[in-house]
C-alpha cells in the first residue's frame, strides 16, 4: 500500500478519535505508518494491529518476531501482538492506551494529549511507547513530508469549506492582483496567523506588514496560496 492509499483510508478514523480523545491524528497516522509500514506489514495484514501493540486484543494475539532495542543493540524476539477486526478499532486501542498509560503509570502518555504534532512525538517517545532512540525523528519526518499536521485541525477550523474549494478552483489572477487585495484587508487586522495558515503567509510575506488579519483574511490567503502553487486537496 502506498502512502497515498494508506493516509486517505486512515484519516478518518483518526480525525473522529482525535475528537473524542485528543490524541493528534497526525500522532496517530504516523505511528500507524511507522509501525506497519504503510499497512504492508504482517501483523497489520493478518491482524489490523496498525501500532505494534502487545497483549489480546478485540479479536485475540498473534504471534510476530519483532526487533527491539536492548541495551542500544537492535535484537530479534518473537511476541504476542494485539488482534482486531479493523484499523478502526486498532486506532481506538492505540488512543486508550494513551489516555490511560499502564499499571505502574497511568498518565505516561499524557504530554501527547491535544499537542502540536512536535511535541506529541517527543512525548510519546519519552514516555517510553518505542525503543527506538530515532523514534521522534522518525515520526515528525513522516508528519511534516505527508502534511499530516492538516489533519490535527478541530471541526470549524478548516481553512477550505466544498464551497470555497470550487472558489478555489475558479480563481483568476496574479500575485500582483493578490498583493492588492491583501493591502486592501489591512483594516481587518484583528487575528494573528493560525497554524494552517503559516505556508501561505510565508508565501506572501513580502506584502503583508505584519503577523495578523481576520478570520476571513487568512482562509482567503490560503485559497489564493493553493491556486498559486497548484495545490490540491483531497477532501
Amino acid at each position: 500500500m502506498t502512502p497515498n492509499e494508506f493516509i486517505p483510508k486512515i484519516a478518518p478514523c483518526a480525525v473522529e478519535d482525535m475528537q473524542a480523545t485528543g490524541v493528534p491524528a497526525s500522532l496517530t497516522i504516523a505511528q500507524a505508518a511507522l509501525e506497519s509500514n504503510w499497512g504492508g506489514s504482517g501483523l497489520t495484514k493478518q491482524a489490523n494491529n496498525l501500532f505494534g501493540m502487545k497483549g489480546k486484543g478485540t479479536a485475540g494475539s498473534c504471534t510476530m518476531p519483532t526487533k527491539e532495542y536492548v541495551n542500544g543493540t537492535q535484537v530479534t524476539v518473537n511476541a504476542a501482538f494485539r488482534a482486531y477486526h479493523s484499523w478502526s478499532e486498532s486506532v481506538a486501542d492505540h488512543s486508550m492506551l494513551i489516555l490511560n498509560g499502564t499499571r505502574d503509570k497511568p498518565t505516561r502518555y499524557h504530554g501527547v494529549l491535544n499537542a502540536d504534532y512536535k511535541t506529541a512525538a517527543l512525548e510519546i517517545r519519552k514516555g517510553g511507547y518505542a525503543t527506538d532512540p530515532n523514534y521522534t525523528k522518525l515520526l515528525i519526518n513522516i508528519i511534516e513530508q505527508y502534511k499530516l499536521y492538516q489533519y490535527d485541525k478541530k471541526e470549524g477550523e478548516q481553512p477550505m469549506t466544498a464551497a470555497e474549494q470550487k472558489e478555489f478552483e475558479e480563481m483568476k489572477g496574479t500575485i500582483k492582483q493578490q498583493a492588492e487585495w491583501i493591502k486592501s484587508q489591512k483594516e481587518l487586522a484583528q487575528m494573528p496567523c493560525p497554524s494552517w495558515a503559516k505556508d501561505a503567509y510565508e508565501f506572501y510575506k513580502p506584502y503583508i506588514a505584519d503577523e495578523k488579519g481576520s478570520y476571513d483574511f487568512w482562509r482567503q490567503l490560503v485559497i489564493n496560496y493553493r491556486k498559486e502553487n497548484n495545490i490540491v486537496v483531497n477532501k
